[in-house]
């Protein structure tokens, strides 16, 4: 098994690397503890984490919660490789800002995730954007509205159900790579196509993947075709329709619309707030 973390940018009481594991089923896990509170968004890849708070399959878009001096274990029993971009805060300076979160209870993790949900993706795609560039000042605000964003929604996290099985977990995370490969070829991704190579109906499919990923395939496809989408308008000067029909979307309107209901503004308006940054910079 082969480990790499590479630190980003780092202050007092923060921290943001990069993780890339190339650790496989024939791997066993081992266990690891976490140094401070780590928050790690899953970029690429999936794997089981397991520590005293639970376990639970992890996809694209969601993320890791650890709380300090914490034992755990990560593991890839249905494929190979993951990467990360993690978040760490000494407890002091959490704690500092959980304690300025309207209604959140408490400074430690009670879940060991939380699912790719819609309302991290503009503010992950950002991050993911600057840690690219390597910019300090922007990735150490870009931890404070993460942090932020977590305790918010932890507080008003509902029940998670049954957990689901071994089974379902290998089929699902079947699913996940291939999407992670084929989200922008629409009859690959299908609920029908999906649900056929995991060799379970439509239904029970959608269900099973709602609770083991906590959004629907559908939803997930979505957010996958626009984080790649939206790190392509930032990164680089493509046309924004080639942009929307490389990421799988049929037409400009459909994107255009789907964009701005993800990230707040039009694909147009997202690039220009990227230039003028730099401009400024």
């Amino acid at each position: 098994m082969s480990t790499h973390s590479r630190t980003l940018a780092s202050g007092a009481g923060w921290r943001v690397s990069r993780f890339l594991c190339t650790a496989g089923p024939q791997d066993r896990p081992f266990e690891e503890q976490h140094a401070s509170v780590c928050v790690a968004a899953v970029t690429h890849g999936t794997f089981r984490y397991r520590s005293s708070r639970g376990s639970a399959l992890l996809a694209p878009g969601a993320l890791l919660l650890g709380n300090p001096c914490t034992c755990y274990e990560c593991s890839h029993e249905h494929g190979t490789g993951d990467e990360c971009l993690a978040f760490h805060f000494a407890p002091d300076n959490w704690e500092g800002i959980v304690a300025a979160v309207p209604g959140a209870r408490a400074a430690t993790f009670d879940a060991p995730r939380l699912p790719p949900l819609p309302q991290l993706m503009p503010l992950l795609t950002e991050a993911e954007g600057a840690a690219g560039t390597g910019a300090a000042a922007e990735l150490e605000e870009l931890s404070l509205r993460l942090a932020g964003a977590v305790m918010t929604l932890l507080a008003d996290r509902p029940g998670s159900g049954r957990d689901p099985t071994a089974r379902d977990e290998r089929r699902i995370s079947e699913a996940l790579r291939c999407v992670e490969a084929r989200a922008h070829e629409p009859e690959n991704v299908s609920l029908e196509a999906l649900a056929r190579d995991a060799a379970m109906s439509p239904y029970h499919f959608l269900r099973t993947f709602r609770r083991v990923v906590g959004m629907t395939p559908h939803q997930f496809v979505l957010r996958t075709r626009l984080h790649r989408a939206a790190l392509k308008v930032r990164q680089s000067d493509d046309p924004i329709t080639s942009i929307a029909f490389d990421a799988g979307f049929n037409d400009l309107s459909t994107f255009n619309r789907h964009f701005r209901r993800a990230m707040g503004v039009s694909p147009g308006a997202y690039r220009a707030r990227r230039v003028s940054r730099r401009m400024a910079a």
